[in-house]
């Protein structure tokens, strides 16, 4: 039984910092690829930032120089660093594993992100 279980999210103002954690069980956590991903009301989900099993990231546009991905395969972890944090970030925040074609998804976590 595949779970993952994000947490961290919240209620914050511009400006501040949240980080999201994502705990993950029933997967080998180390050999798949991690990812955030992101949906705010009304729009379609969108990748925020993807981590590969040997810790190489990548981000989307939007959040380049603010987030941060981070994994610890030992804890079958993933994390989300957000600074800087803008209400367009507002969205609810999900988790994502990945190898090959098979994806699981977490259930998500609201960041709200005050002006």
């Amino acid at each position: 039984h595949v779970q993952l279980v994000e947490s961290g999210g919240g209620l914050v103002q511009a400006g501040g910092s949240l980080r999201l954690s994502c705990a993950a069980s029933g997967i080998t956590f180390n050999i798949y690829d991690m990812a955030w991903y992101r949906q705010a009301p009304g729009k379609e989900r969108e990748l925020v930032a993807t981590i590969t099993p040997g810790g190489g990231g990548n981000y989307a546009d939007s959040v380049k120089g603010r987030f941060t991905i981070s994994r610890d395969n030992a804890k079958n972890t993933v994390y989300l660093q957000m600074n800087m944090l803008k209400p367009e970030d507002t969205a609810v925040y999900y988790c994502n594993a990945q190898r090959v074609r098979v994806f699981f998804w977490g259930q998500g976590t609201q960041v709200t992100v005050s002006s």
